[in-house]
C-alpha cells in the first residue's frame, strides 16, 4: 500500500484530493498538513469525509510529511517550491499549485510575483502533441509532476486536436469560459458572497491578465507545432463546481467541414476520461460533476469560417483533484483510471 500526504488538506483542492483517494484501493491517506488549519479537526473544515473526521491537521513541515510515498501539494502559487526542495528525490510529489507548470521564467514572472522556480512535467496525459504523441508518455515513473490549472485543462483537451492535426489555424484563438466560484479557493472574499453570486454572472482578468494564459498558450503551441497567442476571457458562474469553455479558432484553409470532427474522434478514441458526444449533443457542467470526466462537443460554423469547441469539465476533479491522482497512477505505474469516477452525480 502507498502512503500518501496532502498538503493544503483544509483548502477545497485539498479535501478534493481527500474524498477521491478515500475510494483509491492502492493508496492510503496519511498526514494531513494545512497552516491555516493546524490543530483542527478535519471535520471541522470538511464535514463531508466523515471517515477522516477525527483525524488532526498538522502544521506544514517535512517533518509531518516524513515516510510519505506520494506528497500532494494544493497550495498557493509560489509555496510549493520551497517545501519540495526539503523532500528527497524519491518522494513522488504532485503540485497541484502554479509552480512548475511553465517553460520560459519570463512568462512566469510576467504573470506571477514569485521568483521562477523552473518546469516540471506537466500533468496532463491526454494532451496532443504536433507529431501525435500525447503527454502520458512523459509522466510514467516521475517522481515530480505539475499538475496543470483547471481553465488550461479545459481548453486544451478543446483544442489541441485540431492544431494538432492541422485543421485549426494557430492564430485568432479566442476562448470565453464560465467557472464556478470554488475556482477561486475557500478563503473569505466579498466577492464571492452568496448574495453577490446568486443570479449573476460577471468577468474577471480581462484583456489578457489571467493567470493561466500562458500555460493554455503553452499547451496549444505545442499541439500546433508553433507559436500560438489567445485571447482569454474567464467568468464567474453561480454555481459551486464545473468550468465551461467555448473555444473557437479559424478553420485551416483548404479543410473540409466535414473532416473536422475526425481529428478529435482519432485523439480521444481510446481515452477513458474524455468524452467526445454524438452530434448534436452539447456539454453540460451538470454531467461531470465530481467525475474525472471531459465532455466535448464541436461544431464548424461555415460562415464564419471558424470551429466551436465546447468542453465541460468539474474544476475541482479533473481540473485538479482527479488529474491529480491520474497522474499519480501514472507516476507509480497503476493502471491509469485506478480509483477515479467516470460518471457525474445527477440530479
Amino acid at each position: 500500500m502507498t502512503t500518501a500526504a496532502v498538503v493544503g488538506a483544509s483548502g477545497y483542492a485539498g479535501g478534493e484530493i481527500l474524498r477521491l483517494l478515500l475510494a483509491h484501493p492502492q493508496i492510503q491517506i496519511g498526514a494531513l498538513a494545512a497552516d491555516s488549519s493546524a490543530g483542527k479537526r478535519l471535520g471541522d473544515v470538511h464535514s463531508h469525509l466523515t471517515p477522516l473526521a477525527d483525524r488532526v491537521i498538522a502544521a506544514t513541515s517535512p517533518e509531518a510529511l516524513a515516510g510519505h510515498d506520494l506528497v500532494f501539494l494544493a497550495l498557493p502559487h509560489g509555496a510549493s517550491a520551497a517545501l519540495v526542495a526539503q523532500l528527497p528525490p524519491e518522494v513522488v510529489v504532485l503540485d497541484c499549485g502554479a509552480d512548475f507548470r511553465l517553460s520560459e521564467a519570463d512568462a512566469w514572472t510576467h504573470f506571477y510575483d514569485t521568483p521562477y522556480a523552473g518546469r516540471w512535467p506537466y500533468g496532463l496525459p491526454e494532451l496532443v502533441g504536433a507529431g501525435g504523441r500525447k503527454q502520458r508518455g512523459s509522466l510514467v515513473g516521475q517522481t515530480r509532476i505539475a499538475v496543470p490549472g483547471c481553465y488550461p485543462t479545459a481548453v486544451s483537451l478543446a483544442l489541441a486536436p485540431g492544431l494538432a492535426a492541422g485543421v485549426l489555424l494557430p492564430q485568432d484563438i479566442v476562448i470565453v469560459a464560465a467557472s464556478g466560484t470554488s475556482g477561486a479557493g475557500k478563503s473569505l472574499k466579498p466577492h464571492l458572497l452568496g448574495a453577490e453570486v446568486m443570479g449573476s454572472m460577471s468577468p474577471y482578468g480581462v484583456g489578457g491578465v489571467h493567470r493561466h494564459t500562458p500555460e493554455i498558450e503553452q499547451n496549444l503551441s505545442a499541439a500546433a507545432g508553433a507559436e500560438v497567442s489567445v485571447s482569454f476571457t474567464p467568468t464567474l458562474a453561480p454555481m459551486s463546481r464545473g468550468i465551461l469553455a467555448t473555444c473557437t479558432a479559424k478553420l485551416a484553409e483548404g479543410v473540409d467541414p466535414a473532416t473536422v470532427r475526425a481529428a478529435w474522434e482519432t485523439a480521444y478514441a481510446d481515452e477513458p476520461f474524455v468524452h467526445l458526444l454524438p452530434p448534436g449533443s452539447w456539454p453540460r457542467t451538470a454531467d461531470v460533476v465530481g467525475s474525472n470526466s471531459v465532455h466535448l462537443q464541436l461544431a464548424v460554423d461555415e460562415r464564419a469560417g471558424r470551429v466551436v469547441v465546447t468542453s465541460a469539465i468539474d474544476n475541482l476533479t479533473k481540473g485538479t483533484a482527479g488529474g491529480a491522482i491520474q497522474c499519480a497512477n501514472l507516476a507509480l505505474g497503476l493502471p491509469e483510471t485506478t480509483g477515479l469516477p467516470v460518471v457525474g452525480v445527477a440530479p
